[in-house]
């Protein structure tokens, strides 16, 4: 992994973070009741057995909603505070991370000074799966504990199975469940994941 500032950003935004819809955690379900986020994970089989398939799969790019991460910069100072990681394989970039910690302006940090903020995580599509993710993560905890951040948190939506499951395997817990997040995007479910990391 290798550590950088926000003058790579361009080739950061290379690497897509779209992914094909192909199952949900299902928002009818009173697993996904507000304030409940164990409520989510109702056995030892975690969230795997509340997901369910959608009928007409769809791909999902968040970077085409909100200009991803060449559009940072205008909502956010990122000269402090973030770093950003660029997984490497044969000298290509397959995969980039960014960590917010301590950041004035990123609501949510909550004006914690012990949680650190996994803002973005993509995998090149060929790697997906190949544990470049996990590479990332492990340089961004090691990153946020030698900052002496006790907890690292994530964010994703209820339409990224994969990436749930990805967080859970890695020892996430539910932390929130918003319904209600994304006024824009009724049909998604805000679940914020959180993670001890020291």
């Amino acid at each position: 992994m290798v550590e950088e500032d926000q003058s790579a950003l361009a080739e950061y935004a290379t690497i897509s973070i779209a992914f094909e819809v192909r199952e949900i955690l299902p928002t009818s379900l009173a697993l996904l009741r507000a304030g409940e986020a164990t409520a989510l994970v109702p056995n030892a089989h975690g969230i795997a057995s509340a997901r369910q398939p959608v009928r007409t799969p769809w791909v999902k790019d968040y970077d085409a909603i909100d200009g991803g991460p060449l559009a940072w910069h205008a909502q956010f100072d990122l000269s402090d505070h973030w770093t950003f990681f660029a997984a490497r394989a044969g000298g290509e970039r397959v995969g980039s991370a960014a960590v917010v910690f301590q950041a004035p302006g990123v609501d949510m940090l909550r004006g914690r000074a012990d949680v650190a903020l996994l803002w973005d995580i993509r995998i090149s599509p060929a790697y997906r799966g190949r544990g470049v993710g996990q590479a990332l993560l492990e340089a961004v905890e090691a990153w946020a504990a030698s900052r002496e951040a006790t907890w690292l948190e994530v964010e994703t939506q209820n339409i990224n199975v994969p990436a749930c499951l990805f967080y859970e395997r890695a020892g996430f817990r539910l932390r929130d469940v918003n319904p209600n997040a994304y006024p824009t995007l009724p049909n998604e479910v805000q679940l914020i994941w959180s993670k001890r990391i020291v």
